[in-house]
C-alpha cells in the first residue's frame, strides 16, 4: 500500500464537507481552519497508538438508535458515535472528537452535563451490542487548533454504574415532563416572548 498523503486527503474531505455548508465562514477563516486541520491531522493516528497501544476500529460514526426502556412510550436514544475502538485487553473505548482552541480546563472536563453525552452513548451501545458496560470505557479526544505541540488529547470521562443510571434517570425524567407538558417557565425572559403583554391565549400572564 502507497503510504497516506494527509495534505491531500484533509484537502479533500474539507472541501467536500464545505460544498455542503449553506451559510460558509468567510475566506480567513476558511483558510486558518483548513491550515489547523493539516497540523491536527497526520497526529490522530499516533497519539491514538501512543495512548492506547494496539488496537483495532470495531466503529466509526455508529448509528444509535436504541429504545429507551425505562419509559412505557416509544421513546428513542438517537446518536452517532464517532470512533470505537477495542484493545488487546478486550475493552472497548468510545471516543467523541471535539475541536477546541487550546484545550479544556479542569471545570469543562468534570461538567457531568457535558461528559453525560458519552455515559448516555455507552449506556445504549451496551444495551445494542449486549456488551458488559464494564468492558467498555469513554473519552472525549480533543483536535486543539491552536495548541503549539501535543494537537491530539484524551481525556477520559468516568461512566460507572451509577453515572449511568444518573444520566438515564435524567433523560427519562425530562422526556416524562414533555410528555406530560410540565413545561419549565422562565418568567424572567417573559419581554423577550412574541405574545407578551398581549390577549392571546398562549400567554398565561395575559
Amino acid at each position: 500500500l502507497e503510504p497516506i498523503d494527509y495534505d491531500e486527503h484533509f484537502d479533500l474531505a474539507f472541501l467536500c464537507e464545505l460544498k455542503k455548508l449553506d451559510d460558509k465562514p468567510d475566506n480567513q477563516m476558511i483558510t486558518q481552519f483548513r491550515q489547523q486541520g493539516k497540523e491536527i491531522s497526520p497526529s490522530v493516528f499516533p497519539s491514538l497508538k501512543e495512548h492506547f497501544g494496539s488496537y483495532e476500529v470495531f466503529s466509526t460514526e455508529e448509528h444509535l438508535y436504541e429504545p429507551i426502556d425505562e419509559l412505557a412510550y416509544k421513546w428513542h436514544l438517537k446518536g452517532f458515535i464517532d470512533l470505537v475502538i477495542k484493545t488487546e485487553d478486550g475493552k472497548y473505548h468510545i471516543l467523541d472528537w471535539k475541536t477546541c482552541s487550546w484545550g479544556w480546563d479542569a471545570r469543562r472536563k468534570n461538567d457531568k452535563m457535558v461528559t453525560y453525552q458519552l455515559t448516555l452513548y455507552k449506556n445504549y451501545f451496551c444495551q445494542k451490542h449486549n456488551i458488559d458496560p464494564k468492558k467498555v470505557e469513554t473519552y472525549f479526544a480533543l483536535l486543539k487548533r491552536t495548541a503549539k505541540k501535543n494537537h491530539v488529547e484524551f481525556v477520559k470521562a468516568p461512566s460507572g454504574k451509577i453515572k449511568m443510571k444518573n444520566a438515564v434517570n435524567l433523560v427519562t425524567k425530562a422526556l416524562y415532563n414533555i410528555t406530560q407538558k410540565n413545561y419549565m417557565k422562565n418568567k424572567m425572559a417573559c419581554n423577550k416572548c412574541e405574545f407578551y403583554g398581549s390577549q392571546s391565549n398562549y400567554c398565561p400572564r395575559g
